[in-house]
Parts: structure tokens; sequence; C-alpha cells
């Protein structure tokens, strides 16, 4: 009886190992929180255009190593009925109903880990405040983005994915706020090839908050600067964003920004592995997939006879 009372001790012990170092991979093609149709001009569909982000996380997803990680996809909207600014936010109560749902999916799985395939760069906001919850004090967050997402509600711009680092601070629209289980500290908060404000009132707002960043430049030799940034953040472990706008537009074109003399493929290999060296990396968003020419030639294909 007591070696039967062991064994099974033995095994609950195991999986309790297994269980605290699990790994999810959230597909999450969320894309309301964007408006982005005028800016991609090749697709003369402005609905297709929209819903970009959709196709682009499932092609992250296809595109992605398999590594056996199991993997779940947030329910998103697809129709495009009437967009609507609520509260100084376009879409507002379709993006608070996604938020649940990930929260749902996240609440139950109970993961340590998380790779986020999105979708605009709202898709960090749910992954990443969970993990801020799971670690209390000890999880840093770097926005590796050519912009800083630090509008709010009521700025120019109402799309929620302009807001994401906001967001993950606990500022911005009530109820999607209420629903996040943390909030990120600016001192724990760092900008990785950051070079677009767009406007004088963000890099003026990012120094109200206090958040640091480096430019593409800062990173292009070495890692040197990120690596002392981690030293003294005063966290053992750490979220990584990547908006593919960060990559330069004279390599490659993957997203939606193409604001010049960005970080080359290399360097933000680089960075992240660095990173992930230097602290424990419990999170990792890969945001803002926008395949142009994949959305041309699904366009092209629902217009083909025996297959539309």
């Amino acid at each position: 009886m007591r070696l039967k009372m062991a064994a099974t001790a033995l095994a609950l012990g195991i999986n309790t190992l297994y269980a605290q170092n699990e790994t999810i991979r959230l597909i999450y093609p969320q894309w309301q929180g964007a408006e982005i149709a005028k800016w991609i001009t090749e697709v003369p569909n402005p609905e297709e255009a929209s819903r970009g982000y959709y196709l682009g996380a499932q092609l992250l997803n296809f595109l992605a190593p398999d590594n056996g990680q199991k993997t779940f996809t947030v329910p998103v909207a697809t129709a495009i009925t009437e967009r609507k600014i609520t509260d100084g936010v376009l879409d507002r109560d379709v993006l608070v109903n996604q938020t649940k749902a990930a929260l749902d999916i996240l609440k139950i799985e109970n993961p340590d880990k998380i790779v986020t395939l999105g979708g605009e760069c709202s898709v960090s906001v749910v992954p990443f405040t969970y993990l801020a919850d799971k670690y209390k004090d000890d999880v840093a967050m770097i926005w590796i983005d050519a912009h800083p997402d630090i509008t709010l509600p009521g700025d120019v711009y109402p799309a929620y994915h302009a807001m994401a680092v906001t967001a993950c601070m606990g500022l911005g629209d009530k109820k999607i706020i209420g629903e996040l289980p943390a909030k990120f500290d600016p001192a724990k908060i760092l900008f990785i090839g950051l070079r677009d404000w767009e406007r004088d009132e963000i890099k003026a707002r990012q120094k109200q908050y206090g958040i640091k960043h480096l430019t593409p430049e800062d990173v292009a030799e070495n890692s040197n600067a990120i690596k002392e940034w981690l030293k003294s953040c005063g966290a053992s472990k750490v979220v990584v964003h990547f908006d593919m706008d960060v990559l330069d537009p004279a390599e490659i074109i993957a997203a939606v920004g193409v604001v010049s003399n960005g970080m080359k493929i290399a360097e933000v290999i680089r960075v992240i592995n660095d990173i992930a060296n230097e602290k424990e990396l419990v999170g990792l968003t890969v945001a803002e997939p926008m395949p142009r020419t994949a959305i041309r030639i699904k366009e092209m294909l629902h217009r083909l006879p025996l297959l539309k």
C-alpha cells in the first residue's frame, strides 16, 4: 500500500513538474485593433486589407516550426459590419469580447510560457498581462517595434493596436483595462528599434512615462545596451514583443509600417536570442504580419471557376 502511494506521489510530482514548464502557442488573428486599409494600396478591397492580419496569423503558424507545442486559436470575428468608435476606441466592444475569449483560454490552460502569433500589435496585451500577474513584479517587457504604441483613447488615431503598451501599463479604455489581470511598471519596459513617434505628443508622452528606448543604430553592432538594461531592470523573466514593422523595408516588407532605416532580420534574431540568454523568456509575440501578396492570391483564387 505504501509503495503504491509512493508511486502515485512520484507520478503526481512528475506531472506537476511538466505542468510547471508548459509552453503554449496562441494563434491570435485579431485585426479589429487596426485601421490600415488605406495604407495597403496593393489590395483594392479595403475589407480584405483590414482582415489581412487574420491571414497573417495563420501564415505565421504555418511557417513556424512544428515543435509539438499545444496550440490554441483565439476566436476572432471575421465579419465586417459598421466599424464604430466607442469611447475613443475603434471596434471597442468586439475587442472586449475577444480579450475575454483569449483570457478564458489562458485561465483554463494556466501556461508558464506563451508564444503568440498575431494579428495586430494588441495581441500581446492579454498574454503579457497574464504573465505579469503570474510572475508579479518579476517580469520585464521588451517591445521591439518601429513605434512606441502608447496612444490613448481620444487621440487622433483611434485604433487599439497603437494603444497596446499603454494598455499593458493599465492605462486606456476602462472596459478593456478592467478585464486585464495585471499591469507593467514603465520602469520595466524597454523599446527597441523605435524610430517613428508620428507626433510630438507621443514623444513627450514617452518622456512623461519614463520609458527608455534604443534605436536601430543603438543595437546594430551588438546587444550590449540591452544587456545593461536587463541587468538593472529588477526582473528575472522577460516577455518580448516583435512587431514586424521594425524590420528595414529595404530588406523585407512584412508588415503595414514601412519606415526606412529599420533593423535587419539578422539583428532582430540576434537581439531576441541575446535577451533569452540573459533572462528567462516567458513570452514571445510575433505581430503585425501583413501578407500583401498572399491576400491578392487569395482574392484571385476566390474568383476562379470550380473554386468559388
